[in-house]
């Protein structure tokens, strides 16, 4: 839930005006703040130091028959039972990815200076939280409601990815000097260049790290003592966007041109979303700069190459595809009807149904008597196939975080507003950066003999 408000406010920050162009900016921001309030009740937001933040899955223990998100089919104004939140004392991942939200919202707040004041001191404390060296461990570890359903991979591209947010909202050095700490990309196993590491998702900001960072290069080119982990960062970047064209073959495509950015598993469009937001964007960069295309191996490929990557994905979700379905609920001629969505599959009559009241809406073969309009969901098989089956929630789930990258993308793409990013509001509180030479070298001392 943090990343897709992060992922949101990235959005906003590159693509403010094409935002304001089609009327959303305003709604955009609504929404935003809708979920930062909510993380600034999840910690001590007025402290410094805490050592605790409250973490919340709608998860189930194996085939349990007590009342839970998955045992009960309710509209969430119906729910009775208790559901189950954690007191996490060690959650560097949850706590680094909760700092990168609220420090990304500060810029896009900044008009509204308490709040975006707020935004950034609750951002520096949950951060301070998930650095504090006895904190580290994934939230995940051990918790028997977490372990099953979102389990966390690691806590150092959370690192780098909070630690680049809080810089670009703070301009306090110490958090560049972090994000481009070696031992982070160390830690993080990038070096390893594995295709995974090129995936972004709510479990790996990887690859959004080191374009977020690759923009300081590209704009600003801070120099010394950055340049050679931001130019590592840059040459990563450069390879993650190579991944992704069907030239090199890296990922699998489905027949329909599909990329199976997660090996074929199911719910692959969240990742194809990201993918795509990632690629325009960088896309956008090089536009910015007057860079015509990048570089492969031995082979140059010019920004068009970026865009007709993105395009095809998003076009894909959007309709163009084997099953000519709309993955996106509302939209086109067809598209799901038998969404897995509580709220969407119960009517809306005001009649109370109790946790197992609600079975025959989820078990019904009837369409969803609410449309859930712009949700997408899980989408095809590695086959190009759907099935519109509302128990079948690998196919019909839609998710917070895959629907904030589709945004982003979307938005990214929009090209009847005019084109091009915000260069600058970004960077709006990072002070001027001087020439920084390295030091000099150690006093010359005739040798000895």
């Amino acid at each position: 839930m943090a990343f897709a408000m992060t992922m949101l406010s990235w959005s906003v920050l590159e693509y403010k005006q094409k935002y304001m162009a089609i009327n959303e900016y305003a709604h955009t921001r609504e929404l935003i703040k809708w979920g930062t309030d909510y993380l600034l009740l999840t910690f001590n937001n007025s402290a410094t130091k805490i050592d605790k933040i409250y973490g919340q899955v709608g998860g189930s223990l194996n085939g349990s028959t007590t009342p839970d998100d998955h045992y009960c089919w309710q509209r969430p104004e119906d729910m009775e039972y208790q559901r189950r939140t954690i007191s996490i004392h060690q959650g560097a991942d949850l706590a680094g990815e909760m700092a990168a939200a609220l420090a990304s919202a500060s810029i896009v707040f900044q008009d509204d200076v308490a709040y975006s004041k707020k935004l950034i001191k609750g951002a520096q404390t949950v951060f301070n939280f998930a650095r504090d060296s006895g904190k580290r461990k994934p939230y995940s570890r051990g918790e028997p409601y977490i372990e099953p359903f979102y389990n966390s991979s690691g806590y150092y591209d959370e690192y780098m990815w909070g630690a680049a947010w809080l810089y670009y909202a703070t301009g306090n050095s110490t958090y560049i000097s972090l994000a481009t700490n070696p031992s982070i990309f160390k830690n993080s196993k990038a070096y390893f260049l594995t295709p995974d590491f090129s995936v972004l998702s709510w479990d790996n900001k990887l690859p959004a790290a080191m374009l977020l960072l690759t923009r300081f290069r590209m704009f600003l080119n801070p120099g010394y003592p950055y340049e050679d982990m931001l130019k590592m960062y840059h040459n990563v970047t450069s390879l993650t966007m190579c991944s992704y064209l069907h030239h090199y073959k890296v990922f699998n495509r489905t027949r329909g041109g599909l990329i199976q950015l997660n090996h074929g598993q199911p719910q692959s469009l969240q990742y194809a979303a990201n993918a795509a937001f990632m690629a325009s964007l960088f896309a956008d960069y090089m536009l910015e700069i007057d860079v015509p295309g990048w570089q492969c191996g031995s082979t140059y490929f010019p920004i068009s190459a970026l865009k007709a990557f993105a395009t095809s994905q998003i076009e894909y979700i959007l309709g163009k595809n084997p099953m000519k379905m709309s993955y996106i609920v509302g939209f086109g001629n067809k598209f799901p009807k038998h969404v897995h969505h509580r709220g969407a599959s119960i009517p809306n009559d005001h009649k109370h149904r109790s946790c197992t009241g609600g079975w025959k809406w989820r078990d019904t073969p009837n369409p969803n008597p609410n449309t859930i309009t712009g949700a997408m969901v899980g989408g095809p098989d590695r086959f190009d196939q759907f099935r519109d089956s509302r128990k079948n929630y690998n196919f019909t789930e839609p998710t917070l975080a895959g629907n904030a990258g589709l945004v982003a993308a979307l938005i990214s793409l929009t090209s009847t507003t005019g084109s091009g990013i915000d260069r600058n509001t970004i960077f709006s509180a990072i002070p001027p950066l001087g020439p920084q030479n390295p030091p000099p070298p150690p006093p010359w001392k005739p040798i000895k003999t």
